[in-house]
């Protein structure tokens, strides 16, 4: 009895730390892999690479905006013909953390809705037989967005899963880009004062 009484304040404990995380004046920081995929076969290979650091404030209970940075790398490549692809964007991101206990289906994970607008970038190559035959180019506005789980393996570390749709309109030889990513990655929840702490001892040691 004694047991479970104290597994219960434990738990208690968590679910309490929990609704902190998201409080306003909260720092959340850390990186998103996107579409982390590889096939290998005889007469063919392909291989995605992307990652995406971020930082973000909590302007209000629930509610986050920041900044986030995405880089990337694809490529392909089927008997002689390959394409090599970069991409990159920079801009801004809003996070909204929904509070409804009836789509919870742990104390430890959160639903949240994620959407993002800035400047974004893809720049691709196919060659054949090591010759260039083709290089498109779009550069513009890009704006993203989808839902995302986060499971909170600590009270101040949440491992996340993101399903985002982003859009790419520019002005380079292609005008558009479509792309459907999802994305594994981790977050770290800070109280500001916290966050000035580590801050201010990181600079005393350099």
């Amino acid at each position: 009895m004694k047991k479970l009484h104290i597994l219960t304040l434990a738990l208690l404990s968590f679910s309490a730390v929990s609704m902190a995380q998201t409080q306003k004046g909260n720092i959340m920081v850390g990186v998103n892999l996107l579409n982390v995929t590889g096939t290998f076969q005889d007469g063919s290979n392909s291989f995605d690479l992307g990652i995406s650091p971020k930082v973000g404030w909590f302007i209000k209970d629930g509610l986050a905006i920041g900044a986030d940075v995405s880089l990337g790398y694809s490529h392909a490549k089927v008997d002689d013909t390959k394409t090599n692809s970069v991409n990159y964007g920079v801009g801004a991101f809003g996070r909204y953390f929904i509070d409804d206990k009836t789509v919870e289906f742990s104390k430890r994970s959160k639903f949240f809705l994620e959407a993002n607008v800035g400047f974004v970038g893809t720049n691709s190559k196919t060659k054949v037989e090591d010759v260039e035959t083709n290089s498109v180019s779009t550069n513009g506005l890009g704006v993203g967005f989808g839902p995302g789980l986060a499971y909170f393996i600590t009270p101040n570390v949440g491992l996340e899963a993101l399903v985002k749709y982003n859009l790419g309109v520019g002005f380079g030889s292609s005008t558009t880009s479509h792309q459907v990513a999802f994305n594994l990655g981790f977050q770290i929840y800070l109280p500001s004062s916290k966050a000035r702490q580590i801050y201010k001892e990181e600079k005393a040691r350099m």
